[in-house]
Order: C-alpha cells, then structure tokens, then sequence
C-alpha cells in the first residue's frame, strides 16, 4: 500500500509540477524586469508565484481532498489523510524577475510528518528532480530518458565547489557575505545560484560538492533536500540537527563533516 500511495504521490507532484512550471515559463512577460504595466515588476511576479501555487494545490486537491498543504504563498490546512504537500511555486524569485533561467517549481509530500517524495522542475533548464525515500533520486532532461542521481565521489573540502545563498535583509545579509569571504580561500570556490532548490538538486547531480544556507523555509528546503538525500548526499543543520531555517547543509559524504564544522567555527550559525 505504502509504494502504491508513494507512486500516486510522485505522479502527481511531477504533473503538478510540469503544469505549474510551463504557466510561470509561458505566462512571464518578455520585458518583465522593466513593466509598467504594473505599479512595478515585483507586482507581475507576485501575481504568477500566487496563480501556481494556485493551480498546483487545486490539481492536488481534486484529486486528494483529505491532504493537508503549506505552500509559501500561504496555502496551510492541515488534512485528515496523513499527508501534506510542501509547495514552493517558484523559488528563485528574483532570478525569475531578471530573466535569469534558475529558477524552479518544488514540491515535497510528508507522510506522518517524513518526507516521503520530492520533485523540483527547473522550466528554463528544461530538467526534473525527483526521489521517493528510499528509491533513489532521478532526472530527466537535455540527455535522453531518465539517468540516476549520484553525488560527487570523495574530493577534500580545499577541492570543494560549494553554493551558497544570502537573505534579502541587509544586515543578515552582510554577515552571511562576511561567512562566505572568510570561506572562499578554503574550499575550491564558491557559487550563489539563487534557488536553494536547484542548489541541493545540483548536489545531488554532482554539480556541487556542497551546499550551504541560513533563513530557508520548509517549502525551500522540503523536495530538494530529500533529492539530495537520495543521491547519496549528507543533509543537515547544526550538529546533530536536521535541516531547518537555522541551518541547511547538503554535501558529499566526503565534505559534509568538515564543511559543518568549518562553518561553526566561521560563525555561520551566529544569531
């Protein structure tokens, strides 16, 4: 029963997905960075992060009615049947504002509070993520058919290629550029993608051997880091803790252990 209801869930989050996906890709204006057709750009954006999460959570519910969500745009029942869908409609906002192709649809579903499946479509990079617990992680894209995910084998932390993301409050901000010049001469480089989605996707595609950020919400976090995961990645926050808005951390078996504890002593986890 259990991998039947993971099947249907997978399914449906990757439908969901792909619809969700192909409204912001062919809904975004051409000149959207400078509209005026709006009292400003954010104000177009806003209203296509909304219309997805709409569509994705009325797809869901018709076809699960008992399922609870928390969505980013403020979708949040709890449900009756156990599971609830952990929605980001578009992460990577400002990339999405600017044109930039980094940008991603992500939807998670918990089963008793575990998340069980998880999917993130990049629309602009034309790839899907997606992993069911203990099945593996999988995309499909540019290359033929679907290939699985394995994240980088062993390199040293000096040799890690390590993402990161920064706050939109300044001052949170400025701290988290000071973590990221002090860290910069100790691993290989580093990357800001602005999509944490994408980010632990390409960790999990081994793009990345490491990936870290502060502030992040369920619904950041929620599909990718269970990809991740899948992949054969580390995920986690503070030591011995899992993943949370304190802290996310996913990487390579190799540099998880040394980078959490690089950033500790870093202050990267200083309130």
């Amino acid at each position: 029963m259990t991998d039947a209801l993971h099947a249907e869930l997978l399914q449906l989050a990757l439908q969901a997905a792909a619809r969700a996906g192909d409204l912001l890709r062919d809904g975004r204006p051409a000149d959207l960075a400078v509209a005026a057709t709006k009292s400003s750009p954010v104000d177009v954006v806003t209203e296509m992060d909304l219309a997805a999460e709409k569509l994705i959570t009325g797809l869901i519910a018709d076809r699960r009615p008992d399922d609870g969500f928390l969505g980013e745009e403020g979708a949040a029942t709890e449900g009756t049947s156990g599971v609830r869908w952990v929605i980001d409609p578009l992460d990577g906002t400002v990339n999405y504002l600017y044109g930039l192709p980094t940008w991603a649809v992500s939807i998670a579903a918990e089963q008793d509070g575990e998340t069980v499946v998880g999917v993130v479509t990049a629309p602009m990079r034309g790839e899907t993520f997606h992993a069911v617990r203990g099945r593996g992680a999988w995309a499909t894209g540019a290359w033929a058919g679907e290939r699985k995910l394995s994240c980088r084998s062993a390199a040293p932390l000096d040799q890690a290629l390590v993402s990161t993301g920064f706050a939109y409050v300044a001052e949170v901000r400025t701290r988290q550029a000071e973590v990221a010049q002090r860290l910069i001469p100790l691993v290989r480089d580093i990357r800001r993608g602005g999509s944490a989605a994408i980010d632990l996707c390409d960790v999990a595609a081994g793009r990345l051997d490491g990936y870290y950020e502060r502030g992040l919400n369920p619904w950041d976090f929620g599909a990718g880091d269970l990809i991740a995961r899948e992949a054969g990645a580390l995920t986690g926050g503070r030591p011995g803790e899992p993943v949370s808005r304190d802290l996310t951390i996913a990487a390579t078996p190799a540099v998880f252990g040394p980078l959490q504890e690089l950033l500790g002593d870093l202050g990267a986890w200083t309130d």
